[in-house]
């Protein structure tokens, strides 16, 4: 297993600061898509229309720095910044950051961190979807509404996380590659 070096502490600190600035800006975002929503009875929808951009720091950080707990840190550290520029959640931003986090991180640990390709991000934007599906449930409300609308939900999440963590994850990984950025152990 790979350790933790000052440069991975602070190329995941560079990738949360720069997402937490994204999940702050998304949050007006967020209120305008759910009062537009609102009015066909489908405001719940705003929530997982976005979710995949606010997990987006979990898979960006374990893809790139490919090393255990990057996922898991990279989100807590995302929603710290978040928080700390008045995100609209507040101190509860921390807790999402976390669950989000450990969604993310459970993707990695399904293949040992030892592959780090499309099969990897597939895994982590399943579990993602599926941890923080699982919180909202009981958080949210979704235990409230009909099985039909929460499978569309859920299926509406995955799509998102797979988009942002999955396909923009990787095509950033590219970027950063192409630019020397990324240490040899990522561009292996």
């Amino acid at each position: 297993m790979a350790r933790w070096h000052v440069k991975d502490i602070i190329l995941v600190t560079i990738l949360a600061i720069f997402m937490g600035v994204i999940f702050w800006v998304t949050g007006p975002l967020y209120t305008v898509l759910g009062a537009a929503l609102a009015p066909f009875g489908l405001q719940p929808m705003a929530n997982d229309l976005l979710l995949g951009l606010w997990c987006m720091a979990g898979p960006l950080a374990g893809f790139v720095i490919r090393i255990p707990g990057a996922a898991t840190l990279g989100e807590l550290l995302g929603s710290v910044v978040e928080m700390f520029l008045g995100g609209m959640w507040g101190a509860a931003t921390l807790i999402s950051g976390v669950v989000q986090g450990v969604g993310s991180e459970l993707g990695f640990v399904l293949t040992g961190y030892k592959r780090y390709n499309w099969l990897t991000l597939v895994l982590s934007a399943l579990t993602t979807t599926l941890v923080t599906f699982g919180w909202d449930f009981f958080r949210s409300g979704y235990n409230k509404y009909q099985f039909g609308f929460m499978m569309v939900l859920l299926i509406t999440r995955f799509i998102s996380v797979f988009v942002f963590g999955g396909v923009l994850t990787k095509l950033i990984t590219n970027l950063l590659s192409r630019a020397h950025v990324l240490s040899p152990r990522a561009n292996a």
